[in-house]
């Protein structure tokens, strides 16, 4: 017997904390009934459940993939504005796939997609602080003094980030180029970071996530994670 949410998490179908939502919105039925309550826990050999009045099954074969997301789409699986979303890549992929997290529609760069659950909770889960990094350009010249400030936390909202390690990339009278890794993930968190200490973000790109880098992967693309790659995720 399994928790529901873990076992929509096993099929596939989100986060075991996305799962729990889509179940508290009524979306997930178990043998027809509908479930709105946690706590509820399914056979996966009698019970059938079914998540939109789709059934859904635990996959077999896990899949992730590494997609270098472009600037103007939506890291959703589909939006009521009729944005572009990452997913419009993968609509002949022959799995269904979710994002790993979010990335910002005016951000580009590296996104994780898959389709174990498990895993995408696991990595998620602010207790194990997987380290983004963020390829960040600076409108004007940042001091020494604003890239210690970043290095020690910013306070957003009331709340002091944790501290971020800065590294200086290039720098001129116009625009800074820094590299800056993050484990939180709060909302466009870097751009406010970033003008935190008076300066905006003119470009920012996703290079790395915990052990996966962008690499060289052309903008738009996506390539199977290495099996080097997976076994990392995995010990996460």
């Amino acid at each position: 017997m399994l928790r529901l949410q873990k076992y929509l998490a096993l099929c596939g179908v989100a986060s075991r904390r996305a799962s729990e939502k889509m179940i508290q919105e009524g979306r997930v039925t178990v043998n027809g009934s509908v479930i709105t309550e946690m706590g509820v826990q399914v056979d996966e050999m009698r019970d059938t459940v079914a998540v939109d009045g789709e059934i859904v099954r635990p996959e077999e074969e896990k899949h992730y993939i590494a997609y270098n997301k472009p600037i103007g789409e939506v890291t959703t699986v589909s939006d009521p504005e009729g944005r572009a979303t990452v997913m419009d890549k993968f609509t002949d992929y022959p799995v269904r796939l979710f994002p790993v997290g979010r990335l910002d529609y005016d951000s580009e760069g590296l996104l994780l997609l898959t389709n174990d659950g498990e895993m995408m909770n696991r990595v998620l889960h602010p207790s194990r602080e997987v380290l983004k990094v963020y390829w960040t350009k600076v409108s004007n010249h940042v001091t020494p003094e604003e890239i210690n400030a970043l290095r020690r936390g910013i306070m957003i909202d009331g709340k002091l980030t944790s501290p971020a390690f800065v590294r200086l990339i290039r720098e001129n009278t116009f625009d800074t180029v820094l590299l800056i890794s993050i484990h939180e993930g709060r909302n466009r968190q870097v751009r406010r970071m970033v003008e935190a200490i008076g300066h905006q973000v003119v470009r920012l790109r996703r290079v790395g996530f915990g052990p996966v880098s962008l690499g060289s992967l052309p903008t738009g693309m996506w390539r199977p994670l290495t099996a080097e790659e997976i076994t990392a995720l995995k010990e996460i």
